[in-house]
């Protein structure tokens, strides 16, 4: 098989990745915010029980989180999610990303000093418009560097797919490589998996640079 050929069969593959990145993030960001919210809520059961569900998401392999969403629903109760895998690996990404995105916000959120909601308080802005307006845009600025780091191990993740095969760029370029007997498959997964992260480190560094007004 050509290099060309198997770059073409790959690419496919690619953009089965690149769905699984976006909807993650797209579903995680702010899904992470909400459960960061109910983490700090001051009802202790609200926060308890969250504190709980980021503990089990955090503490165990996120390829198990995927066979527990993909296959658990049929051994438990004789159903299937769906048989288009991407939607519950996209579920199970989402949710243990989610997890780690509200331990980051919980943490921007917490390094906010009083001052300013007392600040906001006396001139008059409700809660809402303090947190929306005055807090989380500082809130962003401060986290970013480290929902980078996050962004950049899920391009990477992307690959535990294969677990429930699916069929992404790193399970097809596994069965390019069994099929040739070559390590050139991974090598191509591995550049595509350079430059994709390379992308996120550029866009990342622009949005860093250009919320520098806060300073």
């Amino acid at each position: 098989m050509s290099l060309s050929t198997m770059i073409l069969k790959m690419s496919v593959g690619l953009g089965r990745t690149c769905s699984i990145f976006f909807l993650t993030l797209l579903i995680s960001l702010p899904l992470g915010l909400v459960v960061a919210l109910l983490r700090r809520s001051k009802n202790k059961v609200i926060s308890g029980f969250f504190r709980f569900i980021i503990s089990i998401l955090r503490g165990t392999p996120l390829m198990l989180q995927l066979l527990a969403v993909t296959y658990g629903p049929y051994y438990l109760f004789g159903f299937s999610v769906s048989r288009n895998k991407l939607i519950p690996v996209v579920i199970a990404f989402a949710i243990n990303y989610a997890a780690y995105f509200a331990e980051i916000y919980r943490g921007g959120i917490e390094s906010i000093s009083n001052g300013q909601y007392e600040a906001a308080e006396v001139l008059g802005y409700s809660k809402f418009q303090t947190f929306i307006g005055i807090i989380l845009p500082q809130v962003v600025k401060r986290i970013l560097p480290s929902i980078t780091n996050e962004i950049v191990t899920l391009v990477k993740d992307t690959s535990l797919a294969f677990t429930v095969s699916y069929q992404e760029m790193f399970t097809i370029g596994k069965q390019i490589a069994n099929s040739q007997t070559s390590f050139m498959p991974f090598v191509v997964a591995g550049v595509f998996y350079y430059v994709f992260n390379a992308i996120v480190d550029f866009v990342m560094g622009k949005a860093e640079k250009s919320m520098d007004y806060y300073n």
